[in-house]
Formats: structure tokens, sequence, C-alpha cells
């Protein structure tokens, strides 16, 4: 029987309430020992007792603990008991046995809100409110273990009465939790004007709310970085926000009160409902209402706007004494840089906003929104941070050295691989920008120490593009510290992360579909529609969209009609070309008119220029087609523009193309959309074209899983959320006894690339 009992417990069990829960569950028992936190964030329990007892507890461990902790691995050792008295929170240790999840920043809880609505309760409208079971963790952690002075909390003793919380064992959600604090002893607002001086109010917070309805814009510290909050109800407030931001288009995140009022600006289903009041509290994309009064100029062209409800209790507080009870909540950042996340950076904000709600807790680690929708009925992540980040993905193989990877250039996330876990940063951004390049560095290096990895030990892992940034850092450190480095083709990474989403067992075959924007080919060609296949020893090319010209490079990319002459030019007359152009008055969309328009078309008859097989290029073309995009001002707005025209169409009838030599014909599906432009409604076209793209896509898909007797395929890329490519490919493989796979836990785009790069050193053999 067992009369003592050691317990090493790793998975996230710091930061969230663990120990207070274990030390409540052993004094209600009567069973004695300790808790206390290790330097690799697990948790050590000794406990001891008549042996029923500690039978019960072991049984009933699980059932116990905080609604936030996850308990991902126990270890249990019998020991020869101590004769302890009681039961104790030990002082924490440095010492590490396994390594567990760093915790994530984690929503206020609906206890805490309660307290900061309540008159009677001394944290009534406190902004700063946070228990055992929420607030910032990640944004705020310094170092392991979890323990109040490893992290910016060190800054705020605790008063009187918050000691007497923090050591009542009664007090569930205060009894030794680390971020405890009140309006005596926490944080501090203070109100700065545009010259950065602190103005003399009453309620800094009561003042922004009254600030923001005036048609301010205000700046405003959150636990991650700095947000600008403006109304979303006035058009002349919110171009005064993309004239200031210089975000022509891109749209503008807003966030409610709570859920009641999102419900009146966008539709909300069971499942939707379920993220928003989610712990994670992300943005989550959905339908406008029909009577939505947000501004059209939030998310311009589009029937959708991405929305979120309070995540702390500034949030909260600000939108509850605004008149709309909603407000424009975008990153805090001049457009192409980082979210700032300190006082010294403020600077950078003062041509943008015009008051500044700080507060004097500091952030360690920047982390932005994360981002989430829908497609085919499944939550797919766009952007991974705030909630999600930094926790690990479990793998069924193992790394017997740690490996390093540094993703790709756009949407940039790094990650690590040690032990059987990929540990993915927080979304970095587009490493192009000097800040965000140096970011990555940042947390790829605070990911080594908090998980005590030696880069000299470490394979590193880059893209195969010689210019991408990313890989330039992945070569300074192959350097600094005599490290080894392989490079691998990006779209074979994509293929990798989403084997690895769905717990592919790497020895056994697979298929997969890479749909997106670009990524450098092993023929120096620009790829990014391609199905791929894994044999179990070696990731083959099986077919690939048609190739294109893209005239000019990027500006093919900046002014889609570029793309679109090219295809036509591929297949027509210049005099065609131009005939569909004037036509369709297209012209305008080129920036020098018909020499542009000639230069294309020579390019594409010519061969010259660089080539692609980019399913974002044909989505691009389609767009300008429909007089949709003129020139893309965000990432993939061409593709977003159309996907959302479709959603008012229907099927109509076309031809579908051959496909011959493993090549799929885009520029026969171009060609017969310009046929039909005349005739048929634009958004049947946009939803047929789609639709199209998605069939000729998953019937390739299909016979090559049919060819290793799968019954599945995967999709990953940034192409890969579309609903009418997904609803394509489905038809396609329907009654074939053929599923398909998409992403769970990372994103499709280029935030699934580290990760990605990661596991295939395991596929490959490389470790």
């Amino acid at each position: 029987m067992l009369g003592a009992v050691k317990l090493i417990i790793s998975g996230i069990v710091q930061g969230v309430g663990f120990r207070p829960a274990i030390a409540r569950i052993c004094h209600k028992m009567g069973i004695n020992g300790y808790v206390k936190n290790l330097g690799g964030g697990e948790v050590e329990i000794w406990i001891e007792g008549e042996p029923e007892k500690v039978q019960y507890f072991l049984k009933t461990l699980k059932e116990n603990v905080p609604p936030t902790s996850k308990i991902e691995k126990i270890i249990v050792e019998e020991k020869k008991p101590l004769n302890i008295k009681g039961f104790t929170i030990l002082r924490s240790a440095h010492e590490s046995f396994l390594i567990s999840e760093i915790p994530p920043d984690i929503a206020i809880c609906n206890w805490c809100l309660n307290e900061i609505n309540s008159k009677e309760s001394r944290r009534y409208n406190y902004a700063f409110n946070a228990c055992a079971w929420c607030g910032p963790r990640y944004s705020i952690i310094e170092r392991l273990p979890y323990d109040r002075e490893n992290t910016s909390w060190i800054d705020f003793p605790l008063c009187h009465s918050c000691i007497e919380e923090y050591n009542d064992p009664e007090n569930i959600r205060r009894f030794h939790a680390e971020g405890n604090s009140c309006p005596i002893c926490g944080p501090k607002l203070s109100l700065l004007n545009n010259n950065l001086e602190v103005l003399d109010v009453a309620d800094p917070l009561l003042e922004a709310s009254k600030l923001i309805d005036e048609g301010y814009i205000v700046a405003i510290k959150g636990i991650g970085g700095y947000h600008l909050a403006a109304l979303a109800t006035n058009d002349d407030v919110v171009s005064k926000l993309r004239l200031r931001k210089q975000r022509l288009r891109q749209p503008f995140a807003i966030m409610a009160l709570d859920i009641e009022i999102a419900r009146g600006l966008v539709v909300i289903d069971n499942k939707a409902e379920k993220l928003l009041t989610s712990y994670e509290r992300p943005i989550v994309i959905l339908q406008k209402t029909e009577n939505s009064n947000v501004s059209s100029l939030v998310a311009p062209g589009l029937n959708t706007i991405g929305i979120y409800l309070p995540y702390t209790g500034i949030h909260y507080i600000l939108l509850k004494n605004t008149k709309d009870k909603f407000a424009i909540m975008t990153s805090g950042n001049p457009t192409g840089q980082p979210m700032i996340t300190s006082e010294e950076q403020l600077k950078r904000l003062n041509k943008i906003a015009d008051f500044f709600l700080i507060h004097n807790r500091r952030i360690i680690n920047r982390i932005d929104d994360s981002v989430v929708r829908f497609t085919n009925g499944e939550v797919q992540l766009l952007r991974r941070a705030r909630g999600y980040a930094p926790t690990w993905i479990e793998t069924s193989v193992r790394f017997n050295r740690p490996v390093i990877a540094f993703g790709s250039d756009l949407h940039n996330v790094g990650a690590i691989g040690v032990e059987n876990k990929i540990i993915p940063t927080q979304y970095i951004g587009d490493v192009d920008e000097y800040e965000s390049f140096k970011d990555l560095e940042t947390y790829l290096y605070r990911l080594c120490q908090y998980y005590k990895i030696n880069p000299r030990e470490a394979i590193l892992v880059a893209d195969l593009h010689p210019l991408y940034r990313s890989l330039l850092l992945a070569e300074k450190w192959c350097n600094a510290y005599d490290a080894e480095l392989i490079r691998v083709q990006h779209h074979k990474a994509h293929m990798a992360s989403v084997m690895l989403d769905n717990s592919h067992t790497i020895d056994e075959p697979a298929v997969a579909i890479t749909v997106d924007g670009a990524g450098y080919g092993e023929d120096n060609a620009i790829w990014g529609g391609e199905i791929l296949s894994w044999d179990g020893n070696k990731i083959h090319r099986c077919a690939h969209l048609e190739y294109h010209v893209m005239p000019g490079g990027d500006l093919a990319t900046k002014y889609p009609a570029r793309m679109l002459a090219s295809i036509l030019g591929k297949i027509l007359s210049e005099e065609e070309v131009f005939s569909i152009f004037e036509k369709r008055r297209l012209l305008e969309y080129l920036p020098i008119g018909i020499e542009e328009l000639h230069y294309c078309v020579m390019s594409a008859k010519n061969g010259r220029g660089q080539l692609t097989s980019s399913t974002g290029r044909v989505l691009d073309s389609i767009s300008v087609l429909l007089r949709l995009c003129k020139e893309r001002s965000y990432e993939g707005e061409p593709a977003i523009l159309l996907e959302d025209y479709a959603a008012h169409g229907k099927e109509v009838e076309v031809a579908i193309p051959d496909i011959k030599d493993k090549i799929i014909p885009t520029s026969d599906i171009i060609l017969q959309i310009v046929n039909l432009a005349d005739t048929l409604n634009g958004h049947d076209i946009a939803y047929t074209a789609l639709l199209t793209i998605g069939k000729l896509l998953g019937e390739v898909a299909k016979e090559e899983a049919l060819k290793y007797d799968l019954d599945k395929i995967y999709i990953s890329g940034g192409a890969a959320v579309n609903e009418y490519i997904i609803r394509g490919i489905e038809s396609a493989i329907k009654n074939s006894g053929v599923m398909l796979k998409m992403h769970k836990k990372l994103p499709p785009n280029d935030g699934c690339i580290s990760a990605g790069q990661v596991f295939i050193t395991k596929m490959l053999g490389l470790l």
C-alpha cells in the first residue's frame, strides 16, 4: 500500500493556480506533504498519509485541478514517509526534471469581472484585476519558474490585504496567486497628451473613454503591447486613423463589451460564441449583421468584421464607459512595424494617437492578438499569438538533438524542437522589417533560455529562398554557434506542418495540397499550387498549377492586372488581350497603361521573367478581372476580396479542363471566366472559379492518395482557408473514401512553416 509518493507533473501547471489547488485538496483530505514549482516549468508534489487517502488523491488528481491548467505528464515514485506534519507550498526550486509549458496569457475570468462591476468589492473598477485562473502570464514572464519575482509583478509588493488573501487556503482564486494585486498595491494608470505630458485627471481610464467618444484616437497599453482605440461608427474618425496609420484598406478589428453587444454587429452561432468567450479570446472573423452600424471603412469591400471581447479589466472598463460599447481596437504600431510595448517607444505613435493611456507594469514579451476564422465549419488560426502561444505541440517522434527553426519571411513564427515537443514562438510578423527581424532573434533566444537549449548543440533549419531575412538570421546563428544548418523547401515544410498538426505517423505515406502566394522552388521558380506526396522516405512534387510569368517580379503582386495580362498573353494575341482590358476597363489598373500591358504580354510570350505556379497569383487575376482590386495594399487583399465576393454566388456550368502531364491548366480557367464575364453575374463567376480550382486540385490529389491506398489528403498554405476552394476539393473527393484534413493548432499560412521545418528533420532522418 502507498504511504508516501513523490510526483513530478509537467504541462501548463505554473501560473494557473495549480499549487494552491493541490494544497487545498490535501488540507481537505488530511494529507501531509508539500508542493513546489521547479525550474523547468513543472511542479513537484510530495504526499504522505493513510494509504487509502494517498490512493484516492492519485485517482482524483486530474478532476480537481484549476480550469486553465493542463497536465501533460505525471511521474510517480513511491517513497518512504518523512513524517511531515501538515501540507505546505514550498519556495520554488531551480532544478528541473521535465520540461513544461510556459503558460499563455489568459483572458479575464467572469469572477474577476464580477468584482470589477461590484461596488461592494475592493476591486471595483480595478483595471488590473486578475486571479489564479486568469490574467497575463507569458507576456510578463522573465524566467522560469513562474513566481512573482520572475515576472514584472515584482515591481508591485503586495499590500497587507493582498498578503492575507495570498496566504489564505480558503481563498480559492487568490491563495498563492502570483498575479494578485489591488488598487492599493497594483499598477497605476496615467493619461498622456500628444506631447507625452501627463494630464491631471481624476480617472485616466474614464477620461480615455470620453476622448474616444469625442472622436480622438487613444493609444492604450494592454498586456502584450499597445492598441489604438477609436470610434468604429464614424467615417471621419476611421478615415483619420487610416490616413495617420497609412493603412489604406486592411481591415481593423473591433472589440465589443460583451457577447450581446457583439451580436448586434456580427452573426454569432454557438461555435463562434464559444471562441469569443474562450480563455484564449481571439479576434474572430464573422459576417456582419444587416443592421450593423459599423462604418464601412472599418473593413472596406468586405462583408466580414474581425471582432473580439475584452480580455483585461482595462478593455472592459474602457468600453463600458463609451457610448457605443464597442470600438476599433487595432495594433499600436506604425504600419509594417511591430506593436510597441514600452513607454520609451511612444514617440513612434505620436503622429497617429492623440492621447496615450499607459500603466507602469512592464511588458516582457510582446504578443499580438490571435486571429481565427471558420472555413467549411472548422476553426482555422490566421495568427497564433495571445492565448495560444507559446504552448507546444506534442509529436509522435523524439528529437535526440534540439532543433531551432527560423520560419518564413512573411507571417513569421520561429520554433524549437526538444524531446517530443515542437514549441512555436508567438506571431512575429514580416521580418523584412528590421524590428520584426530583431524580434525573431529575441524570442527564439528566449525559448532556448526557457527550455535550456544550447544553440551549439542544435540543428538550425531555414527556408530555401536565398534572399530571405530569416535565412540570414539562421546563417548568423550558424556562424556564431558553429551549428549545423539545413534548408527546407517552403511547401515541403507546409506539408510537414499539416502532417504534424494531424498527428500523422512519419513512416506512413501521405499526400498534401499546398496552396499559397509564394515559396522558392527547387527549380528556382516560385511555387504555390502544389500536390506533394510523402512515401515514407522522401517528399515528391507530383503535380502543380501551370507556370506563368510574373512580369516585373513583385510588381505583379502589387498590381495584379499585370498577372492577368501575363496569363492571357500566354494563350491570346496581344490585340485580343488589349480588347479584353479595354472592354473590362482594366487599362486603368495598370499605372503606365497600354505600354505596361504590352510589356506584360511580351514577357509572357517570350517566357521572360520569374515563373510561378502560385495559387495566389491566379486568384489575384480573377479578382482583377471582376474589378475587385486595382492595387494590393495588404497581404492577400485580392484573394480575400474575391472570396468575400463569391459568398453571394452560386455554381454555374463550366468545362473542367483536362489535366495533362500533372499540370493543372489555370489559363483555361481564366479564359473561360473572360468568356463568361459579359453574360453572368460576377458573384457566380467568382464562386465557380474558386470551386473549379478546388475541384482540379482535389482530383489530382485524390488520384495520388488512391495510389498509396490512403483515406485522407492534407491541405496547407495561405489559400487553404478559402471556403470555396475547400468546397471544390471536397466535391472532387466525395464518395472516393478519401477525406480532406485541415490544420488544427497551427495557422495554414506561413505561421506554420517553422513547426514544419522542425518536424521535417525527423521525417528525412536528419536526427
